[in-house]
């Protein structure tokens, strides 16, 4: 709540301890509790009061459906796998196009021994 750290609490403490004195620091914290006790109740009655506790739960709601939609909506998956298939076939393509290149020296090879022969 008050993003306060172990270390820190215990500054806190020890200066409580030096203001306040050991005799009536159960006293003080009592007190201290009691009043954050009260301040959560009223802070909880005023977001029920001003409806503000409804909007947080329409929002939280709100931020999860866009999260799922958000996960609808994502087509990364399905791009991989046309790149992956676009890439096989363009593999596919380039090996026949080399043993295509392949036959045609392998006839030119052929043709000029056949004109070297005439």
């Amino acid at each position: 709540m008050f993003n306060i750290g172990f270390s820190e609490l215990i500054v806190v403490l020890l200066i409580a301890f030096l203001v306040v004195g050991p005799k009536d620091l159960p006293k003080v914290a009592r007190w201290l509790g009691r009043m954050v006790k009260k301040l959560k109740q009223l802070i909880r009655e005023v977001k029920q009061e001003t409806g503000w506790d409804d909007l947080e739960k329409e929002l939280k709601d709100t931020k999860a459906s866009v999260t799922d939609l958000k996960k609808d909506l994502d087509v990364t998956s399905e791009l991989k796998g046309a790149t992956a298939d676009l890439n096989k076939s363009l593999n596919s393509v380039k090996d026949e196009l080399h043993q295509t290149g392949k036959e045609i020296q392998a006839e030119t090879r052929e043709i000029e021994k056949e004109t070297m022969k005439k």
